[in-house]
């Protein structure tokens, strides 16, 4: 058991690791995307996702351990997360507090990221709103009649067949 909790706390330390390298590709996310800068978004963004797969594989090994140590102490695997886990070390206080610590560190920075990406999720969605904007307004400005041209007396210029004042009867 005495294992297994090292190397889960080892998987964790490095998950740790993961996500704060990420907390600063994040943030510089968020400048690039109010510069509206796109090379430097692809690449912040593939930065990125070299990022996330690294920590969802050590996802994954963490997974793996909790199942292990779930089999070890005769345990739904599904039922322990690391507040389970450290409240079932009761008899160990130095893994419990390391363990504890360790959920309380990954917790702040999990939220810090969480933060940063909703800001980043809202800015992204302006961008949009305001690319449907102006998509619209083109659109809308290609499909007036175009008639409203005004010559040098500031006088309406009317486009072939139609008069100032003009009736057309053959409506």
């Amino acid at each position: 058991m005495a294992s297994l909790m090292e190397e889960l706390f080892a998987v964790l330390s490095s998950e740790k690791e993961i996500y704060e390298k990420l907390i600063p590709v994040s943030e510089k996310k968020t400048g690039i995307l109010i510069k509206g800068d796109l090379r430097e978004l692809e690449a912040v963004a593939q930065e990125e996702q070299a990022l996330v797969e690294q920590a969802a594989s050590l996802g994954s090994e963490r997974e793996e351990v909790i199942k292990n140590i779930g089999v070890v102490l005769n345990k739904d695997a599904s039922t322990l997360d690391l507040s389970t886990l450290a409240g079932l070390l009761a008899k160990q206080p130095e893994e419990r507090e390391r363990l504890a610590g360790l959920h309380d560190s990954l917790k702040g920075v999990m939220r810090r990221l969480v933060d940063i990406n909703e800001k980043n999720k809202n800015l992204i969605e302006n961008s949009l709103e305001m690319i449907e904007f102006n998509m619209n307004f083109i659109q809308s400005t290609r499909m007036s009649p175009g008639v409203n041209n005004y010559d040098k007396n500031a006088s309406s210029s009317y486009g072939p067949g139609i008069t100032p004042g003009g009736f057309d009867a053959k409506q």
